[in-house]
């Protein structure tokens, strides 16, 4: 098998927490069944996925506040916070409160632009300030700044009997550190990186040269690169993959034949990129761990890293994810050189 530069080091896992409309708390509840597993199993981090106006988690901060006290360990995170449905000073105090209440662990990751349906949005989200909203990368500036500890305001000090403070509160030092872009451009990575935030890269990149080949792996490599060229941390800054990796091992012949029509019904969008901003995806990858860690292995951006948020796909049964968690702790991460967390 060929080896790699850089042993796993960090296994983690996304979700998107799907819920049946007549049932929301029991979707719910899978999720943070899901997270606790996770943490048993020695997952170093779990993730959750914004969803608004659909059925999934609409407010993942919610849901880790709640993860942060049925867990210890593990990592919580975002992956990721459109911030264009979000007040970065209410969300740094949110942010804030939650990284205190898990003690140190959450992991806030964020991305940029309008929100999706803006059109139609809009008047409920902003209106009376719709068409002056920013939704560029300086909405995340002033995020970071607040959840760094730059001041909110010119005044604190007593008025009466209230103390007021010129930061957000709670300030978490350490979480400052803990930020992390989601991006699939090289602008966003090399953004990402001259702002010292960490970088997420998923199953979706975009082939911007229109004269080269659209080769996934090879795209997601160089921003991989241009991320760390910017970073004050150069190599030693942080990147987590977050493909969509399936492992089979100890499924059903039942499951095994879900995964595998769920990954082919999506294969076709892999072949070449899509719509206007030439989005190119990852194929889903499926499999005995076996055959994952050496397509893993040759897989050129996966070369690049030692964290990974494999994303769990989004329609399966709570049953499939314990399943696939099992699996990927037990077999695929040792197989990738990975060791549980304790």
């Amino acid at each position: 098998m060929p080896s790699t530069p850089r042993p796993l080091r960090k296994l983690g896992f996304l979700t998107i927490g799907l819920f049946d409309p007549a049932d929301p708390g029991r979707g719910h509840e899978s999720t943070l069944e899901i997270i606790e597993l996770g943490e048993r199993l020695g997952f170093d981090s779990a993730w959750v996925r914004h969803r608004h106006l659909q059925y999934g988690i609409s407010s993942p901060v919610a849901v880790l506040a709640a993860a942060s006290q049925r867990t210890r360990r593990i990592e919580l995170g975002t992956a990721v916070t459109p911030l264009g449905w979000e007040n970065p000073l209410r969300f740094a105090e949110d942010l804030a409160t939650v990284d205190v209440l898990s003690g140190g662990r959450l992991n806030p990751g964020v991305s940029v632009g309008p929100p999706t349906h803006y059109d139609q949005v809009k008047d409920a989200l902003y209106p009376d300030t719709a068409d002056a909203e920013d939704f560029s990368y300086e909405r995340v500036r002033r995020l970071l700044d607040l959840v760094r500890g730059k001041p909110a305001t010119d005044f604190s000090g007593v008025e009466g009997i209230e103390v007021f403070s010129d930061v957000v509160q709670p300030h978490s030092p350490g979480l400052g550190r803990r930020m992390w872009y989601g991006g699939g451009s090289l602008g966003s990575a090399r953004w990402a990186g001259e702002h010292g935030m960490n970088f997420l890269t998923s199953s979706v990149v975009k082939a911007e040269d229109p004269q080269a080949a659209p080769d996934f792996a090879e795209i997601q490599r160089s921003h991989v690169r241009a991320f760390r060229a910017h970073h004050p941390d150069g190599e030693a800054a942080r990147v987590s993959q977050g493909l969509v990796v399936i492992p089979t091992d100890s499924a059903t012949p039942g499951q095994r034949a879900k995964y595998e029509a769920y990954a082919a019904g999506r294969l076709a969008r892999t072949t070449s990129p899509q719509g206007p901003a030439r989005l190119l995806f990852a194929p889903d990858l499926v499999g005995t761990s076996a055959e994952l860690a050496g397509r893993l292995h040759a897989h050129a951006a996966f070369r690049e890293v030692d964290e990974v948020a494999f994303a769990l796909p989004f329609t399966f049964g709570h049953e499939d994810y314990v399943q696939i968690l099992t699996d990927m702790a037990t077999r695929l991460g040792p197989a990738l050189g990975w060791r549980p967390g304790g």
